[in-house]
């Protein structure tokens, strides 16, 4: 398959979703919320306007993950437009990174200006323990492939584009004071990407941390590197549902994750739903 043509097939892929949805739903998001563990039920408790299975999307990836319903959620947080990805797609399910982040593409095309990502992660900073937040403030995404590799979709963004900002300044400030105004402790730091779905050893742990990161993933960078490509504003939140192995000498299981993300669920969704509005002020302000 020549260059041309494998450019045209991921894009026009594209709009062939865009179309279909166009045809299924009269909606323009705003924000678009990508709910991680222990997160699914938010999309059910803002005011919905309209649900679109990923299945009933022509082309369209469907994640295998239990626990994840696989679709869009139309609605309102409070008076802020937002597209809810009620259950996202990774790589380590065995789709190519054009499918993975083909969503994000999709987001962007509904209207969305702010991309929000939220994801249950490993703790591998010492400081940290299972429970706390963390505000995303940079990103390491070396060990999954790059979305953009491969012809440039022209469309979309600039062949080469610029990673120095990835997560939007002026967004880490306003939820950074939303977390305040709620009365939440909310730790910084930097989010790894590796491909998964194994756990990671003790001493990919040690790794990741003297690599320079504070919380370890299997998603969420490569959903960054596609919205910043686009020219979304890009902000986002881990729960640290666990210590990296290693760091405690009790083994991870998925149990554990799931358990913590849903015992902070509560105060996860209230500074998702305060960060939205004072987001929504923010931008709008400018």
């Amino acid at each position: 398959m020549n260059e041309n043509n494998m450019n045209f097939s991921a894009y026009e892929r594209l709009l062939k979703c865009y179309e279909s949805f166009q045809r299924k739903i009269n909606f323009k998001p705003f924000v678009a919320l990508v709910l991680g563990s222990g997160l699914g039920d938010y999309a059910d408790q803002i005011k919905v306007e309209a649900t679109l299975d990923y299945n009933e999307i022509e082309g369209f990836p469907v994640s295998t993950v239990a626990g994840h319903k696989g679709r869009f959620v139309f609605g309102y947080v409070e008076e802020v437009p937002v597209v809810i990805m009620q259950g996202r797609v990774h790589y380590y399910e065995g789709y190519e990174m054009e499918d993975v982040v083909l969503p994000t593409r999709l987001m962007k095309m509904m209207g969305a200006k702010v991309l929000f990502l939220t994801n249950a992660a490993g703790g591998v900073n010492f400081n940290f323990k299972a429970g706390d937040f963390m505000l995303i403030t940079d990103q390491i995404s070396n060990f999954v492939p790059s979305p953009l590799i491969g012809p440039n979709i022209e469309e979309l963004g600039l062949r080469f584009c610029d990673m120095s900002e990835v997560y939007d300044k002026d967004l880490r400030e306003v939820i950074r004071n939303s977390a305040k105004d709620i009365g939440m402790e909310l730790q910084e730091g930097v989010y790894i990407q590796l491909s998964g779905p194994n756990f990671e050893s003790p001493a990919e742990v040690k790794m990741c941390r003297l690599l320079g990161a504070d919380a370890v993933g299997m998603s969420t960078a490569c959903e960054a590197i596609t919205a910043n490509h686009m020219g979304m504003k890009i902000c986002g939140i881990s729960c640290i549902s666990n210590l990296g192995c290693g760091m405690t000498e009790e083994p991870l299981s998925h149990i554990e994750v799931q358990e913590t993300a849903d015992r902070v669920a509560p105060l996860f969704k209230q500074l998702i739903t305060t960060s939205i509005r004072n987001i929504a002020d923010v931008v709008n302000s400018k």
